[in-house]
């Protein structure tokens, strides 16, 4: 990757939304590790067990349990922090929850981005660097085999991804209208399915694999021939630690850009299950159970990062059997009863090491 060190976070005050979530604590816990000052606002942990706990976090940051949605608390936070680096990822995640509240999905979505944002615009000063992460799924998504590039048409089709693609125009409008002529750098980061280990979520098909490994029973897969940019978690935060970086140092670098695996790891739900099963061992199966009038979901999604490569010198490290081998590993090493931090940590020093 092109001049990026964990040194420069050293002392840098870092303010993270979200920061109780799968993708936020693993974040955290990389900016600790890196003796940055981290403050997280978020609600508290989504899931019980969740990986803020396990990775003991509430001892090494200032966490504030908090509503994205209430801009005055957040605001508040943001005063006191006077953070120098923002990185948003308070979010209503699910795909399918947001059938069931699409109205709560996008005030958390997109007002709570309108909120962050209005918190950078009042400070200004010392913020020197925003990355907004929302995800692939933002973009019209037409089933084409090939990687949809930064510049093709955001639409989002479900409330979910809808409402991301609704916070990348929040984004871009607020870059034009606000901080084309300040200090301040702003990028989007979309990112392709994260999984590692840590995540708890309902209707994720990594945690489903795990609940039903733990339980012993055949893994229930809907939409087994569904195509996704599967990549390891530390994937995607790496990415967004170096666009944090780098437009920190430049802010002509910042801007909208994709992050996901090569097209080798675009795989099936179902390979990727088989995977899964592989790596855990104990004859571990699953089995095919499509619903019939389930909420629509995209079958066809890849992601062209070649925007990425070029301007950073990025490209993914673990391919999707090491991600999921990976995620086996953490797993395992949980239910044994690891040390907060433990194979995360160990996993985190391997890839740095690879990334060298």
């Amino acid at each position: 990757m092109k001049n990026f060190s964990l040194d420069f976070f050293r002392g840098k005050r870092v303010f993270v939304t979200g920061h109780t979530g799968f993708k936020g604590s693993w974040l955290c816990r990389i900016l600790i590790n890196a003796g940055a000052v981290v403050t997280g606002y978020s609600l508290p942990p989504p899931t019980d067990p969740n990986l803020f706990s396990i990775a003991g976090l509430e001892g090494s940051m200032t966490s504030i349990i908090g509503d994205i949605r209430d801009r005055d608390k957040l605001m508040q936070a943001f005063c006191q922090t006077q953070p120098g680096m923002v990185f948003h990822l308070a979010a209503q995640p699910i795909v399918r929850d947001s059938y069931k509240d699409p109205a709560g999905t996008y005030e958390t979505n997109v007002m709570g981005t309108v909120n962050l944002l209005e918190c950078v615009r009042t400070l200004q000063a010392p913020v020197r660097s925003v990355v907004i992460i929302t995800t692939d799924k933002v973009y019209e998504n037409k089933n084409w085999a090939w990687g949809y590039r930064e510049n093709d048409p955001l639409d989002g089709r479900d409330p979910y991804s809808n409402s991301k693609s609704c916070a990348e125009l929040v984004t871009h409008s607020y870059v034009q209208s606000f901080f084309a002529d300040s200090p301040v750098a702003v990028s989007t980061v979309r990112a392709g399915n994260v999984i590692g280990g840590g995540d708890f979520a309902h209707d994720r098909i990594i945690p489903d694999c795990v609940r039903a490994a733990q339980a012993g029973y055949p893994i229930i897969v809907r939409n087994p021939f569904s195509v996704r940019p599967y990549q390891h978690v530390l994937e995607a935060l790496f990415a967004y630690l170096l666009v944090a970086q780098h437009q920190y140092e430049n802010r002509n670098l910042a801007g909208w850009y994709n992050v996901g695996p090569d097209d080798s790891s675009c795989v099936t739900t179902g390979e990727l299950v088989d995977m899964f099963c592989r790596a855990w061992g104990d004859g571990l199966t699953w089995e095919n159970h499509a619903e019939p009038n389930a909420p629509h979901e995209d079958i066809f999604l890849k992601l062209d990062c070649s925007k990425l490569k070029k301007a950073f010198d990025w490209n993914p490290i673990w391919d999707v059997k090491t991600a999921v081998e990976k995620t086996v590993e953490w797993t395992k090493s949980w239910l044994k009863g690891m040390k907060p931090g433990g194979i995360g940590d160990q996993q985190f020093l391997e890839y740095i090491q690879k990334m060298i």
